[in-house]
């Protein structure tokens, strides 16, 4: 399976809250620059406007994940077709504890991007 988070760059901003870019995709601000991880598969992204870099994983719930991407999306996919916290550990072989940080992690990306496409959605439908 492919890394899941594999975005173009134009997908990407600045989390620097300092930053006077912060926010803003596509604005030609940010870049590749370098790789992270044991095995190097990691993109880190570099802020030409305030210098800052960071893990293309940043604000996903891949963010200082210590599984596999693979893993982590079969623990999200039990959990989106109902499985509870304990069928999903026994079938992923994953901790409960792990699952529901996984949770609360993909709970708050799901948040923050409802509110982004909610911000740019049309008042008159």
């Amino acid at each position: 399976m492919a890394e899941p988070s594999r975005l173009p760059i134009e997908h990407c901003f600045c989390h620097n809250s300092d930053c006077p870019d912060r926010g803003k995709r596509g604005h030609g601000n940010v870049y590749f620059r370098g790789h992270s991880g044991r095995e190097k598969l990691i993109r880190m992204v570099y802020c030409r406007t305030c210098k800052a870099s960071y893990s293309e994983r940043k604000g996903t719930a891949f963010e200082r994940s210590q599984l596999p991407p693979e893993k982590v999306v079969s623990v999200l996919q039990h959990i989106r077709e109902g499985c509870g916290i304990r069928a999903t550990s026994r079938l992923t072989g994953v901790s409960r504890d792990t699952i529901s940080r996984y949770i609360a992690l993909a709970g708050g990306q799901a948040k923050n991007l409802h509110d982004e496409l909610v911000a740019f959605s049309p008042s008159n439908p």
